[in-house]
């Protein structure tokens, strides 16, 4: 995306950036010059009239989050604030006439008639229709969804997706910053009552097993948040139950990711969602039902050329270590895939690992690039 000197200065109200996602959008931002060419104006759901932060725009003051007037006076909005503030903004904006863009990290709006979501490595055609047909609502996808799209979402595409399950491995950060820090603070319980059985290399194993369990059942376990130890376990649910039996958040991955590919017919996605204790990066664990036999190289050069941040990690242990974890991407913008392999179920079936930031590509990119693009398609 080029430089935004040479478009009209629009006026950009920014709301709900002072949180994790927030803090995110705001330092990548800045990284990419966007607040070049543009007004930014801050508001605040609770310290209206204090100091604004300074991305270039000089002294300013925060406005108020709940004033209609002065959010109307924006020609985009870009929000992170959540649901609850979108719920009780959006409807009454647009229905005194405002006809700026709205750009949503929530869920609110996401299968509203009049939003898209965002993901334009992937459906940037589609966005630009909406454009051309008076689109002005742009919302960020699931975290998770964007994140196996990033991915995979070539082989989706390109047709040759029968179906597919998704076993996931969610980070703390898809909870909130407060369910980070409630992670970090259960390890430290772990290895503080440990300590002594660490420091004593005669410990048998099963002795520290027991300590640990006992760290994990004890009242004083710090574990409000999460409902139960994620660290040294899994949680195998995310969200609330569906009359199907599946959890909200393993249904954002059929509806949304046929709606972001705007496939027709639609594709069945289904699969778990499974919270883990690595503290802002997901993975997912993929079985694709290929539409017929498509050869592995063909699979591995489509998915290396799909977008400039997707890799293909060869199929060995060191680079599937070094490359394809949590811990390897967290902070980057890289989606790499791995562990490709016909499974044994037939040629048809395809395996799949991926990972990504949920930070990143999850949350605040898709955000700033439609930003970015909207104001360059001015």
């Amino acid at each position: 995306m080029g430089s935004l000197e040479e478009y009209k200065m629009k006026r950009v109200g920014l709301v709900g950036w002072r949180g994790m996602v927030g803090s995110v959008l705001l330092d990548r931002m800045r990284i990419e010059g966007d607040f070049e060419g543009i007004e930014p104006v801050f508001f605040s759901t609770s310290q209206a009239g204090q100091v604004a932060p300074d991305v270039g725009q000089g002294d300013a003051l925060l406005l108020d989050a709940g004033d209609l007037s002065a959010l109307a006076s924006c020609d985009l909005i870009l929000t992170c604030q959540g649901g609850d503030w979108t719920k009780s903004t959006y409807p009454g904006l647009r229905a005194q006439g405002w006809s700026g863009h709205w750009i949503d990290a929530a869920s609110a709006l996401r299968m509203a008639n009049e939003a898209v979501i965002v993901l334009d490595p992937l459906n940037l055609e589609g966005m630009k229709q909406a454009l051309s047909a008076g689109g002005r609502t742009w919302v960020g996808g699931n975290c998770t969804v964007s994140l196996m799209l990033m991915g995979l979402g070539a082989l989706f595409q390109r047709g040759w997706v029968q179906w597919m399950t998704s076993m996931t491995y969610q980070a703390a950060s898809g909870a909130g910053a407060r369910n980070m820090r409630e992670l970090v603070a259960q390890m430290n319980k772990i290895g503080d009552d440990a300590k002594s059985l660490l420091d004593d290399p005669a410990t048998a194993a099963l002795t520290l097993d027991s300590q640990v369990s006992a760290s994990l059942k004890s009242r004083t376990f710090p574990a409000a948040l999460f409902g139960a130890p994620l660290a040294a376990s899994v949680l195998p649910w995310i969200d609330t139950l569906q009359p199907d039996g599946s959890t909200r958040e393993e249904w954002k991955g059929h509806v949304e990711a046929n709606k972001i590919l705007g496939l027709q017919p639609e594709v069945p996605i289904d699969g778990l969602c499974v919270r883990v204790g690595a503290m802002r990066s997901h993975a997912q664990a993929v079985t694709v039902k290929l539409n017929r036999d498509i050869p592995l190289a063909d699979i591995e050069a489509l998915l290396a050329e799909s977008t400039p941040w997707t890799s293909v990690i060869p199929n060995d242990k060191a680079q599937s270590l070094s490359r394809l974890t949590p811990a390897a991407v967290s902070g980057t913008l890289d989606i790499p895939v791995g562990r490709l392999r016909k499974l044994r179920m037939g040629p048809e079936f395809l395996g799949a690992f991926t990972v990504g930031d949920q930070l990143l590509w999850g949350a605040a990119e898709p955000l700033r690039r439609t930003l970015r693009w909207l104001l360059e398609s001015n």
